[in-house]
């Protein structure tokens, strides 16, 4: 079992100024301070997308879907910083349906960003598909409203189920399953979501514990019917979480606030 209050105390201890701030709303909707806001907007480039690095100035898709998760630990997938980054990402859509980086960020992509790259334009495709799906979801949850970008994620899971396998994989890496997952059943592809969620289940035990947490804050934020799956995930952080209340990064110790919060935002 998951020992919340020993996370939130990791995060309290560890956490930056912003960090902190989006624990605060996790747990109790507090709005953060416009300076905490800024801090993420600040370095928000004037096309809408957000760059790679402080010092970039070539927004990047998988930079910016990071942003629109920050953002949403902050208040939602709302306001005008939000706008002109979905206004972006529909902008720079290929004309197939998928998302790819800049040429110009090939010497820093990681290898799930590289440009040009098949199993990193599946996994952006997944990625910027899903962070609009959530957007579109806030803005219209009852599906009121013809959906502003719905063309856009019509391409985007068109085009992902073209690369399904028949037992359900996808060729590319494990993250995009879980975003694409939400991403098509909310395009009503819900029997490929459905045998993609029973893919996850089938390798949950050989997770990391920051990929577990990252699927399970995903299926937490777009509802996907029965929840068995979250509930398996939610035992395995519970397995995974250290003594210190945190849990491991793949990225590094730098990042294990973050991906803690997250872990948070799954269980809370």
């Amino acid at each position: 079992m998951v020992d919340i209050d020993a996370a939130i105390g990791y995060v309290v201890a560890h956490g930056d100024p912003v960090e902190r701030a989006r624990l605060s709303f996790i747990r109790a909707r507090v709005v953060p301070p416009s300076q905490v806001l800024e801090r993420i907007t600040a370095e928000q480039t004037p096309s809408g997308g957000w760059p790679a690095s402080g010092d970039g100035s070539v927004p990047s898709v998988d930079a910016t879907c990071f942003r629109l998760a920050e953002l949403d630990d902050l208040g939602g997938v709302q306001g005008p910083a939000v706008e002109r980054a979905l206004a972006w990402l529909a902008g720079v859509q290929r004309a197939d349906g998928t998302w790819q980086e800049d040429d110009a960020l090939a010497a820093e992509a990681p290898p799930w960003a590289m440009p040009g790259d098949p199993e990193a334009t599946l996994y952006l495709t997944s990625v910027a598909g899903f962070w609009i799906t959530v957007a579109e979801l806030e803005a219209h949850p009852h599906h009121e409203e013809p959906a502003p970008y719905g063309a856009v994620l019509a391409r985007a899971a068109q085009w992902f189920v073209g690369q399904l396998r028949p037992d359900g994989t996808w060729p590319s890496f494990l993250a995009a399953g879980w975003h694409a997952a939400g991403l098509l059943h909310e395009q009503q592809f819900f029997y490929e979501s459905a045998r993609m969620q029973l893919v996850l289940g089938d390798r949950l035990d050989g997770m990391s514990p920051a990929d577990v947490a990252s699927m399970a804050a995903a299926l937490r934020r777009v509802n996907l019917g029965d929840d068995w799956l979250l509930q398996a995930a939610r035992k395995r952080l519970g397995e995974t979480q250290r003594t210190d209340g945190g849990w491991d990064s793949d990225e590094g110790p730098l990042f294990d606030v973050n991906i803690t919060l997250t872990a948070i935002r799954a269980c809370r």
